[in-house]
């Protein structure tokens, strides 16, 4: 899981390759994220070499290539400043991605406020809100008692972390990769194997765009 100016760095650096065939420079990276110094970029981009998003090409100058797309990844908010965001939004909370209930059967008689930073767009209302349990994602920056932002939607792309519903019995929280005649949810822990199911099996909830953390670990 990356942090929001991680992901922003993610995407710009994404376009720019996709569009010119070339990574931008530290200077350009810095005005588009509007950071005042190449520091931060370099630590930014360290931390993306660090989980595996990007690779900088050994004896080459400005030679950075995207190895997971944005797409792969969300991007985090921590709660522990609230008042720097602005006007918050209310979403639907859940409760927990183990409570082994479809969502849609689930009441929820809460909401969660989030920072308006989550980038839910206009469609804030397709989206809502989980708490994570366990430490099946914990290797993706998932932890243990997060808020997980999720739009509503029943299809996915291979790699996104979904929730999923499998049998009508388990809700589970994984990254989804389709196979030519089954499904593999994979946990982002080593400890963990994948879940492996026949498509008619799954039901996809919704994906990940976010996570709150409500919490300082």
């Amino acid at each position: 899981m990356l942090t929001r100016k991680q992901h922003e760095l993610l995407v710009y650096l994404n376009k720019r390759i996709e569009e010119t065939g070339i990574s931008p420079s530290f200077e350009d990276m810095k005005n588009a994220l509007g950071l005042k110094s190449k520091s931060g970029i370099h630590r930014h981009l360290t931390s993306l070499v660090e989980r595996g998003f990007v690779e900088r090409l050994p004896n080459r100058a400005r030679a950075i290539r995207v190895v997971r797309k944005p797409e792969e990844a969300a991007a985090t908010v921590d709660s522990s400043s609230p008042g720097q965001w602005g006007a918050l939004i209310d979403l639907p909370f859940y409760g927990t991605i183990a409570a082994g209930t479809p969502i849609e059967a689930i009441q929820h008689e809460s909401f969660i406020k989030v920072p308006p930073t989550m980038n839910l767009g206009t469609g804030s209302g397709e989206h809502f809100a989980l708490k994570i349990q366990g430490d099946s994602m914990i290797d993706a920056g998932i932890l243990d008692g997060d808020m997980g932002i999720f739009r509503r939607q029943q299809t996915a792309e291979s790699g996104q972390i979904v929730v999923a519903f499998i049998d009508g019995r388990e809700a589970t929280l994984k990254r989804f990769r389709p196979q030519a005649d089954s499904i593999q949810l994979l946990p982002e822990n080593k400890d963990l194997e994948p879940i492996v199911v026949h498509p008619s099996q799954l039901q996809i909830q919704g994906i990940m765009k976010g996570l709150y953390r409500t919490a300082i670990y």
